[in-house]
């Protein structure tokens, strides 16, 4: 029998302004991340920064 894999993470379309979306290229490129690793370095440091649960 088959076993199903677990997804580790969850997808979703994120619209952002090209300006934006620009700033967060040339500091994902400083931090030698990529672009989606680099959102979610963002979105957990704002997580621990207003005390919400983070792994």
């Amino acid at each position: 029998m088959e076993e199903k894999r677990q997804i580790r993470s969850k997808g979703f379309l994120l619209r952002l302004e090209p300006e934006i979306m620009a700033e967060v290229e040339r500091w994902a490129a400083q931090e030698f991340r990529s672009v989606n690793g680099q959102l979610q370095w963002i979105i957990a440091d704002a997580l621990r920064r207003y005390k919400r649960k983070v792994r």
